[in-house]
């Protein structure tokens, strides 16, 4: 069994690390499970992609697609043109799996699907409901033709199964993302700007924002910054910045004594400074999920969320986007008010044994052939 393992940007190569390690240990098992990993090239900074390999004991990727670059139509292109070459020039995949919910996520799900190749979806069917993020496009693209979901939670269960998707396609499994960070936990590095700028434990905050909603246009990210520094108190502020936030930040050169501008980290770094903060501000989706297990107060600055669940279970807030909202939250936070929060089902450490587990049992039924009508009962989730 040979199994494309896609992977475009910064967050897929925490969730498919796993996958590779518990494919190798299936394999010392005698299981019958190969992979292969596809590097789009969708995210070409190093620090953004190459990093990620090196820390999280990723092997190279076999093929790289070079996609990097141009708008979100042109990379769309350049992936499916690049994948469905690769698909016609080398050995057929008895599945492509595809992780999150970015470009490369549908774009390679669309071109194995036309090439009559099973797609099997980790993390599918969270929804936001947000058309105006790129991101909901993606997931529902890609989970329309969708063959095997592997999914975060019951919610993303219960998407599904109100789609119209048969619940023996359904396997609730947890969140590889998580895996990868309690594998992570005893390698974490200390980043060098921790001593260089005087860094305590529980008394710096982190922030993270790359959405089109909050930094493509001056005043609003101006506003939203402004805002959150003068709410903070005297502790300091860090930012690693995506690309294009840098680009507009460049612009107005928006400066304060305890705002820190720093260029993305690797993986290790920056979890030892989400780990260690008094807590995080961001508009990113998977870093909700790594603040809830570890515990960290989280202020997300969205409208909308397609992980209800590190709200209702775990230590997120959602705040919005207005930034009047911000210093009463952060008035909370500072107060000593915060929820404690607790962990979601199945985010264990143990979700990439499930997937390969399950992969191996529909090989073994005949299900990852395209042509093969057999159901089996035994591989169905059970809502509650």
């Amino acid at each position: 069994m040979l199994a494309d393992l896609i992977a475009g940007a910064r967050p897929n190569f925490m969730k498919i690390a796993p996958i590779t390690h518990a494919i190798r240990q299936a394999q010392q098992n005698g299981g019958d499970i190969r992979f292969r990993i596809i590097h789009t090239g969708q995210h070409y900074d190093r620090n953004m992609s190459d990093s990620f390999f090196e820390q999280l004991n990723i092997p190279k990727p076999d093929h790289n697609l070079g996609a990097g670059g141009g708008t979100q139509s042109e990379q769309t292109a350049a992936i499916m043109t690049g994948y469905e070459k690769l698909l016609m020039d080398s050995p057929r995949p008895d599945i492509c799996i595809v992780v999150g919910d970015v470009t490369s996520t549908m774009a390679c799900s669309i071109t194995a699907k036309k090439r009559g190749i099973r797609v099997a979806h980790v993390e599918g069917g969270i929804r936001s409901r947000d058309w105006t993020m790129p991101e909901e496009i993606n997931r529902v693209a890609t989970d329309s033709i969708t063959d095997y979901f592997f999914t975060t939670s019951e919610v993303a269960n219960k998407n599904l199964a109100s789609e119209g998707v048969p619940p023996d396609s359904i396997f609730f499994v947890g969140n590889t993302m998580i895996d990868t960070l309690y594998s992570q936990l005893d390698h974490l590095r200390r980043p060098a700007l921790w001593d260089e700028i005087g860094l305590k434990n529980g008394s710096y905050f982190v922030m993270t924002l790359h959405r089109p909603a909050n930094v493509d246009e001056e005043h609003t990210l101006r506003s939203l910054i402004s805002t959150i520094m003068d709410h903070t108190g005297s502790e300091p502020v860090i930012f690693p910045t995506h690309p294009r936030t840098r680009a507009i930040l460049n612009r107005f050169g928006l400066k304060h004594p305890n705002l820190h501008y720093i260029d993305p980290l690797g993986y290790l770094e920056f979890i030892y400074l989400v780990r260690n903060a008094h807590a995080v501000i961001t508009d990113s989706g998977g870093i909700t999920e790594e603040t809830t297990v570890l515990g960290v107060p989280c202020l997300t600055l969205r409208d909308n969320t397609e992980r209800p669940e590190t709200i209702t279970l775990g230590t997120n807030e959602l705040i919005g986007t207005d930034p009047k909202a911000i210093g009463p939250a952060l008035q909370h936070l500072l107060s000593g008010n915060w929820k404690k929060g607790k962990i979601p089902a199945k985010w264990d450490g143990q979700t990439s044994e499930r997937i390969v587990e399950i992969l191996l049992k529909l090989k073994k039924s005949g299900r990852l052939d395209p042509h093969h009508p057999f159901r089996d009962e035994s591989l169905l989730f059970s809502p509650k």
